[in-house]
């Protein structure tokens, strides 16, 4: 499956003050997560403390790597290629599925238990995410419950345990804005 590279324009200013185009290229930061069937990430930015700082013509914060949830006090957009789901994904064990996660520096978003759950990718970060489905289409699967999302939808994902499955025969691409939360102290673990 060929996958588009994402393009990513920047805006600052000059030593004059004026708004100029920083940057205009494909996204550097990309990388397949979980092996041939993990899904491809393209790391857009970040930013590292609420509220951003806005100077003139400075880059993207430096992070090593690709990590899952965004900066504490920070926020994150990405886009992910989401291809479609086979039985690597369908047979992965618990293990296997934390490890998916390590990958992202988050071994412990993983909540696959086996037998229990119902995908076994499903996770729980402490963030709000906005995700917009631009591509194709996917299953988001919840505890209780579930829903396909297609191109021009949005979800609000708020803390909550959750699963994409891209049971289609095609490529899915969606847009995550990732931002700092905190639970309630009834929703932690």
């Amino acid at each position: 499956m060929e996958i588009q590279p994402v393009r990513r324009i920047v805006t600052g200013h000059d030593n004059a003050g004026r708004a100029i185009i920083q940057e205009d290229g494909p996204v550097q930061r990309t990388q397949r997560i979980g092996g041939d069937i993990g899904p491809m990430f393209h790391e857009v930015w970040n930013t590292q403390a609420t509220p951003a700082p806005i100077d003139g013509a400075s880059g993207e914060p430096v992070e090593q790597g690709i990590i899952l949830a965004p900066p504490r006090n920070g926020t994150r957009i990405r886009v992910l290629d989401i291809p479609p789901e086979g039985d690597g994904i369908r047979t992965m064990s618990p293990e296997e599925a934390r490890a998916h996660f390590a990958e992202v520096g988050a071994h412990d978003a993983s909540v696959h238990d086996g037998e229990g759950s119902r995908h076994a990718l499903m996770h729980r970060t402490e963030t709000i995410d906005y995700g917009i489905v631009v591509e194709g289409e996917l299953v988001l699967i919840m505890d209780e419950g579930e829903t396909t999302v297609r191109a021009g939808d949005i979800v609000i994902q708020r803390g909550t345990n959750h699963g994409w499955s891209n049971r289609s025969d095609h490529n899915c691409r969606i847009v995550f804005v990732l931002i700092d939360g905190a639970f309630d102290d009834n929703l932690k673990r």
